[in-house]
C-alpha cells in the first residue's frame, strides 16, 4: 500500500479556532500519515501554537473536525489525546534536570519490586528501560541511568523526551520548535533523530520557523500566516528560497516597499 492510500494518523478538516472573537486559525485542513514528517511553518503569531493545542487536546476547534485513524474524535483533554497515541515534545523539553535519566524516563509509571510494605522502586529495571529506549534512537553516549539529565546536551534531552513518548505508545509526535535553542551540531543530531523516528513508521508534526531544517526532513509542508493557510505542498515542489519568501511575505513586503518608494518620490 502506498503512503497516499494510508489512513492518516490524525487529520484536521476545515478547522477554525477563535478566542473572544479573535480568529487564531481559519479553515485549516491537514492530514498526517504514518511514517511522514509534516512540517507546519510560520513566523511568530502565525497560529502554530493554536494548531498544536488543537492536535493535542488542549483546545477544541470552534468549527471543523478532528479525525484519528479516520474516525471523528473530540479530545476532552491532553490525556485523552495521549491515550490515542498523540504526544508532544515542547521547545523547553519536559525533563527535570536534577532528576536521573531513569527517573525522568519512567516518571509516573515507575516499576517496583518487592511486596506490600516492602514494595520499592526498581531502579535497575528503570535504568535498563531508559538506556534501551535511548539506544533504539541511536543515542549511545548515555550508558548510566543514574546520570542527571542536567548533564545531558540539548539534543540528548530531546532524544530522552522522544524515547519516553515512544515507550508509552506514541504513534504521532508533535515537536514544537525542537531546534530553536540548539547550536548547529545539536540541531543536526535532532534532525537525524527525526529521520530515525520516521523510519519506524511514527508520524511527526514538526512545528518550526526554520525553513532549512524543515526542508531537510519534511515530506509535506503547510505555511501559516495570521492563522490562514498560505501554502500547502509536498517535498520537492518548492525550494528553500521559495519557502522562506512565502514565510516572510515576499509579495506583501514588495508591495509595502513600492508604496514607501512612491511616497518618498512624491515628497
Amino acid at each position: 500500500m502506498s503512503s497516499y492510500e494510508q489512513t492518516p494518523v490524525i487529520e484536521l478538516r476545515d478547522t477554525s479556532k477563535s478566542f473572544l472573537g479573535v480568529q487564531a486559525v481559519s479553515h485549516l485542513s491537514m492530514a498526517v500519515l504514518p511514517g511522514q514528517v509534516f512540517c507546519l511553518l510560520g513566523e511568530n503569531g502565525a497560529g502554530k501554537s493554536t494548531v498544536i493545542k488543537m492536535l493535542t487536546g488542549v483546545e477544541r476547534p470552534t468549527t471543523g473536525e478532528i479525525l484519528v485513524d479516520g474516525e471523528v474524535t473530540e479530545f476532552t483533554s491532553p490525556r485523552h489525546a495521549r491515550e490515542r497515541g498523540i504526544a508532544t515534545v515542547y521547545q523547553e523539553v519536559g525533563t527535570l534536570p536534577l532528576m536521573s535519566v531513569a527517573r525522568n524516563f519512567i516518571l509516573a509509571a515507575e516499576p517496583t519490586k518487592g511486596w506490600g510494605p516492602f514494595r520499592r522502586l526498581d531502579l535497575d529495571k528503570a535504568s535498563a528501560i531508559a538506556i534501551a529506549g535511548l539506544r533504539e534512537l541511536g543515542i549511545n553516549r548515555i550508558t548510566d541511568g543514574s546520570q542527571l539529565v542536567g548533564t545531558m546536551s540539548g539534543g540528548e534531552r530531546q532524544a530522552l523526551a522522544i524515547a519516553r513518548a515512544l515507550h508509552f505508545g506514541a504513534r504521532l509526535l508533535v515537536l514544537d520548535e525542537p531546534t530553536a535553542a540548539l547550536g548547529v551540531r545539536e540541531s543536526a543530531s535532532v534532525l537525524k533523530l527525526i529521520h530515525t523516528v520516521r523510519s519506524r513508521g511514527i508520524a511527526v508534526v514538526l512545528i518550526t520557523h526554520n525553513a532549512y531544517h524543515a526542508h531537510s526532513v519534511g515530506d509535506a509542508f503547510l505555511i501559516l500566516r495570521r492563522g490562514e493557510v498560505l501554502a500547502s505542498f509536498k517535498k520537492g515542489e518548492k525550494s528553500v528560497g521559495e519557502v522562506i519568501e512565502l514565510m516572510a511575505g515576499g509579495e506583501e513586503l514588495r508591495s509595502l516597499l513600492t508604496e514607501a518608494e512612491t511616497s518618498l518620490a512624491s515628497i
